[in-house]
């Protein structure tokens, strides 16, 4: 299991503006997707990738988690953008279009090979694949358990109603499928499910019932394309005040049973049991994360 992390909100910043760069450190947002791809034309990828490296070697006070999505691996750019920014130390790789796992397998031989020629600890950069195919949504169970260095699966719902020849919605019925493939296969391989952008930076009530449903779903992140969707998205994936006032008591009661030499005890005439104390834990150690417990619990103990 990859180390707990929170990553409500990665925020995409394009990789060939200055004056969005040096606002990284000010946004408020759990990560900051640099992005090489989609927002940077074909005649700035390589001033784009210098001045992502510039940024990152002076960005040494680092307050939130950093990758950098690159060009996909099938094109001329990829290598570039590898070998580029990594000597500048991002926490990780935004692989676009993988849509198998031997593209992650790649990636991954690649970075080692970077991390040897730089001294590095090899797993140092880390990976966080997007499925935005209906290829990549078939494999997603075989990409999710294709690298140690996987820190979540990221759903891009863009690329993939293309691919499905299909409109994008609001009420998103027409992703409910996909979602929960790529969910199930990152759920098995214990590692983060993260959620596609929502484009219309102007409707919030729209970005905060897609936020709630993606939550009920079982995903625990959210990519933006606006600063400004931060708050919402964090709003919304909080652990409420009486979950943590129920996990708190789970966690007392199953105290007190193992104190009796039992595993299971009733709480409020509710069986208490393993599956119950593991949620229970989760929602403690999210909100720990979120400052609203003193101290985190091990899921182990």
């Amino acid at each position: 299991m990859a180390e707990f992390r929170l990553r409500r909100s990665l925020l995409y910043v394009p990789g060939n503006m200055p004056s969005m760069l040096q606002n990284i450190p000010l946004f408020q947002c759990d990560a900051v997707i640099i992005d090489l791809e989609d927002a940077v034309p074909l005649n700035e990828k390589d001033a784009a990738r210098i001045l992502v490296r510039r940024f990152l070697e002076n960005y040494t006070t680092r307050n939130k988690e950093i990758l950098v999505r690159i060009n996909p691996l099938d094109t001329k750019w990829a290598i570039h953008d590898l070998k580029e920014v990594l000597p500048a130390l991002p926490d990780g790789i935004r692989l676009p279009k993988a849509d198998t796992p031997e593209i992650v397998e790649r990636l991954d031989t690649m970075l080692t090979e970077f991390e040897e020629e730089l001294n590095l600890n090899i797993g140092r950069f880390r990976i966080l694949p997007s499925l935005e195919s209906a290829r990549g949504v078939i494999n997603a169970n075989a990409i999710a358990h294709s690298s140690d260095r996987l820190i979540g699966l990221a759903f891009g719902a863009e690329d993939y109603t293309a691919s499905m020849e299909i409109e994008r919605t609001k009420s998103g019925e027409e992703l409910l499928n996909a979602r929960t493939k790529v969910l199930w296969a990152a759920k098995a391989a214990c590692i983060q499910a993260i959620d596609t952008i929502f484009a219309d930076v102007n409707d919030m009530e729209a970005l905060r019932r897609e936020t709630e449903l993606i939550k009920r779903l079982g995903y625990t992140g959210k990519c933006m394309v606006n600063p400004r969707q931060t708050d919402i998205i964090h709003d919304v994936f909080a652990p409420k005040q009486e979950e943590v006032d129920y996990a708190l008591q789970v966690i007392d009661a199953i105290k007190r049973a193992r104190q009796m030499g039992t595993g299971v005890i009733s709480l409020g005439g509710k069986m208490i049991d393993a599956p119950v104390v593991k949620r229970a834990a989760r929602v403690l150690r999210t909100a720990f994360a979120h400052g609203l417990v003193d101290e985190v619990i091990n899921e182990e103990d």
